[in-house]
């Protein structure tokens, strides 16, 4: 699919490494040793297990489904990059241990130099950031690809949250919107157990982007203000077992599809729906889980019509 270009020829954007094209060989599963935070075991002060990447593509590997040959690795979103969504008011002020602590809910962060957390928490998460970006365009190019790390549904151009520091699906669409010819519209279906936010409050007034949203109406965070966002609103209530999940899932999720005939389609899951998580609520059985393994964001070209959808 054509690259757009301005009206004397050139590219209508800045210059990025996350478009890059990728070798027919490649899967278009995009991952990095370095999405995994380890350090000093502060990552073990949330319950959000930061190193759960690390132990998808190790599953992976041992099923021989995949190899270090054969997948996208992902490449760290650089400051004009990020700077496609995000303020450079929002990206000075991570430049603040203080506030890096608070958006990953980890206090301790707030006495280390930012020099480390730039480099052992932002990093990882900048490098999942960009990580999205590209299977946003794998998937453009290929029909279909995933992101073992992303996500950040939290965080929108000017404030992160719940673990969340950069806006990287809003980032992903906008890429596509801003580079790529026959890109127009975008469907977000968000399955994780928290309301997605960020990128609600991004595409508040923006036609173009569809979002369906599937949450505990009870948890973090609560953002009445981004709701105005989604065009299908599904709140479940505490302890939500399967039948009633996957009735209302599947029911939405072809409602959606019909409703609507997207050029890209974000799936954005989490386990953290299943029995048992510290945090969703939700008494999800694992089985009802396809093609979920951890939080990870997988990207469909369109057109999607007719019922399509991302569980068959």
């Amino acid at each position: 699919m054509a690259h757009k270009e301005d009206n004397d020829g050139k590219g209508s954007s800045h210059c990025t490494a996350l478009h890059v094209c990728i070798p027919k060989t490649s899967l278009p599963i995009v991952y990095h040793p370095d999405y995994n935070i380890t350090f000093m075991g502060f990552e073990k002060l949330h319950p959000f297990d930061s190193g759960k990447w690390g132990k998808v593509i190790h599953f992976l590997k041992e099923e021989q489904f995949v190899t270090d040959g054969n997948i996208v690795e992902a490449l760290e979103a650089t400051e004009e990059d990020l700077l496609v969504v995000h303020t450079q008011r929002y990206l000075n002020r991570l430049k603040w241990s203080l506030v890096v602590a608070g958006i990953t809910e980890i206090p301790p962060l707030m006495f280390l130099p930012n020099f480390l957390v730039q480099r052992r928490v932002l990093r990882p998460l900048r490098t999942q950031t960009g990580g999205t970006i590209m299977a946003a365009k794998l998937a453009v190019d290929r029909g279909w690809a995933i992101n073992l790390g992303g996500g950040f549904h939290h965080c929108s151009s000017d404030k992160g949250g719940g673990f969340c520091a950069y806006a990287d699906i809003t980032l992903a669409i906008k890429f596509l919107f801003e580079r790529v010819e026959g890109i127009s519209k975008a469907t977000i279906i968000d399955l994780d157990a928290h309301q997605g936010n960020g990128h609600e409050r991004d595409f508040l007034d923006d036609g173009r982007v569809y979002i369906m949203d599937v949450y505990n109406r009870y948890i973090y965070p609560g953002d009445s203000y981004a709701k105005r966002a989604i065009k299908r609103k599904v709140e479940l209530d505490w302890g939500t077992e399967d039948s009633e999940y996957l009735r209302k899932v599947e029911l939405h999720t072809n409602g959606a599809l019909n409703e609507v005939c997207p050029d890209i389609l974000v799936y954005n899951a989490g386990t953290d729906v299943l029995d048992g998580d510290p945090l969703g609520g939700l008494s999800i059985s694992p089985e009802v889980l396809p093609r979920a393994s951890g939080r990870e964001t997988r990207w469909y070209s369109g057109p999607r019509g007719g019922g399509a959808s991302p569980f068959s």
